[in-house]
């Protein structure tokens, strides 16, 4: 039953195979016009008749086209599955002892000798095939994730690893902690909270570090944009600091450090609250000063708690270790001088020297030497003093280059930690609109026309009721004769029944 089926199945595949060359069998077609529609074949999708649509490439037709011109249609229909083992067992059984004999021969080796003691040899995939089930070798590559030992620098400042937490918010403001950690004692060798996680916070952070516990001989970091930034490469370079970047989406290496800021959410940040500005307004103070108090409390729990306490890898407290690393190796920390330091922390940045001797910078126009004119020039300066520029060249210094345009006086990435607020002008105390209510109301006053507050005014309030003498026209009929006038009309038409004289229409008799 089952050889019936597995014989219709072929013949199944074998017809099909039939149907899709069969366009191109006809005889009467030349090599190129075969060639045509063989390309067409291959570029149409078919259906086998398991209902799976399928697409064969142009040699598997011309090979298929070759059978069929050779052997027949029996030649389309696939070979009889071989379920025997075709290798002798005598010759797998000789390349196993070959492996066991000596485990560093690979299988094109064990294949070589086989080939030179008898003549032939499996294939290289067989035998691979046959020590693995074997267990004669080990997984194969890609089977298991790779194993990474572990890690740690045989002296203090031989390696520090840095990088960036996120902090709590201030005042609704995110605060972000920059940290470097010697990878021998585990000391925080720098350090420091911000509101920015750029290269200007990173460099508050690093000098510091530098200066106190001096220059170490690699700094480890990640890809992040502060640390990727090209003023920390001139720094490293500077002071002769083996500047390293892990590799993308591979963390191993960092391991310390993380640690660390696990231990500073669970000791530190546990105890810290976030802010609103609301609540800052409440308690008197502002961005700058809370910014302030959270960095004071963290060096507090640094130097007083976390440098104090064994540490749980090494089982000494990252101070003790720092200090006994230099007491063994019997010196001190190389450190920086003043003048390095600063040179290290300066930025630049290379600029074409114009027809005209200047050069342009980030919107602002400096003067330099006429003789550098064409040259490529580094610039050289503070990013928190745009007007005070160094011009270098080949190394070789060339004076100041004088401000001709200042547009902007600190670097685009100098951003100040905290804006300042914009002053607001001293009050000067004259309301315009209230001045031109009394200019108008002295017009009114000076011209003398009809006061109409007067007709309500309070005639017992002599002290405020304004006389009909300061708001009449002179020559006019005053209020008084007015109403008198009135009561006058409405008699007369009350005893005649007719319009008198004043109220009849113009033209009547």
């Amino acid at each position: 039953m089952v050889e019936d089926k597995e014989r219709e199945r072929r013949q199944k595949v074998g017809l099909f195979r039939y149907q899709v060359i069969c366009p191109a069998l006809d005889a009467g077609l030349s090599t190129k016009a075969r060639g045509k529609v063989v390309r067409e074949i291959a570029a149409r999708e078919h259906t086998d008749p398991f209902g799976t649509t399928v697409r064969y490439s142009r040699d598997t037709l011309d090979r298929w086209i070759r059978r069929y011109n050779a052997d027949g249609f029996e030649a389309l229909v696939p070979a009889t599955r071989q379920a025997s083992v075709r290798t002798d067992a005598a010759v797998l059984d000789m390349a196993a002892a070959l492996k066991r004999e000596n485990p560093a021969r690979t299988a094109a080796q064990v294949a070589r000798i086989l080939r030179a003691s008898s003549g032939w040899s499996p294939s290289e995939s067989t035998l691979l095939r046959h020590f693995h089930r074997l267990e004669l070798i080990g997984p194969a590559a890609g089977d298991t994730a790779p194993v990474f030992g572990r890690f740690e620098a045989e002296n203090p400042n031989d390696r520090w690893v840095g990088d960036a937490l996120h902090g709590p918010k201030i005042g609704g403001r995110k605060s972000y902690l920059f940290a470097f950690l010697d990878d021998h004692s585990r000391l925080l060798t720098g350090y420091r909270f911000g509101f920015s996680e750029d290269a200007v916070r990173l460099g508050v952070a690093l000098e510091p570090a530098l200066a106190a516990r001096g220059v170490p001989g690699s700094v480890y970091v990640d890809n992040g944009s502060a640390f990727v930034d090209a003023w920390l490469l001139r720094a490293c370079a500077k002071l002769g600091v083996r500047l390293v970047h892990s590799m993308p989406h591979r963390p191993q290496g960092r391991g310390k450090i993380e640690r660390f800021f696990r231990t500073v959410r669970e000791q530190f940040l546990v105890e810290i609250t976030d802010t609103t500005p609301e609540q800052l307004t409440e308690a008197g103070t502002d961005h700058r000063t809370a910014l302030l108090e959270l960095n004071r409390l963290f060096t507090g729990w640094v130097e007083t708690q976390y440098h104090r306490q064994p540490h749980s890898e090494t089982g000494q407290a990252p101070l003790d270790r720092w200090e006994a690393g230099w007491a063994r190796l019997g010196r001190t920390p190389a450190m920086a001088s003043a003048a390095d330091l600063t040179e290290a922390f300066l930025w630049s940045e290379y600029r074409t020297v114009t027809k005209t001797a200047t050069v342009s910078l980030h919107g602002n126009t400096y003067q330099v030497d006429g003789a550098l004119v064409g040259r490529k020039v580094e610039l050289v300066f503070s990013p928190f003093d745009m007007e005070t520029i160094e011009v270098r060249y080949k190394d070789a210094s060339h004076g100041q280059a004088l401000p001709h345009n200042i547009t902007r006086h600190v670097h685009p990435k100098a951003r100040p930690e905290i804006p300042e607020p914009p002053a607001q002008p001293a009050a000067t105390g004259i309301d315009y609109l209230r001045l031109t209510a009394q200019t108008h109301h002295e017009q009114i006053r000076r011209d003398h026309r009809i006061g109409y507050d007067a007709l309500f005014a309070d005639a017992a309030d002599t002290d405020t009721a304004v006389t009909a003498a300061d708001t009449e026209i002179p020559g006019q009929l005053s209020i008084d004769d007015l109403t008198s006038a009135a009561t006058d009309i409405c008699d007369e038409r009350t005893h005649t029944g007719r319009p008198t004289s004043t109220e009849r229409p113009e033209g009547s008799e």
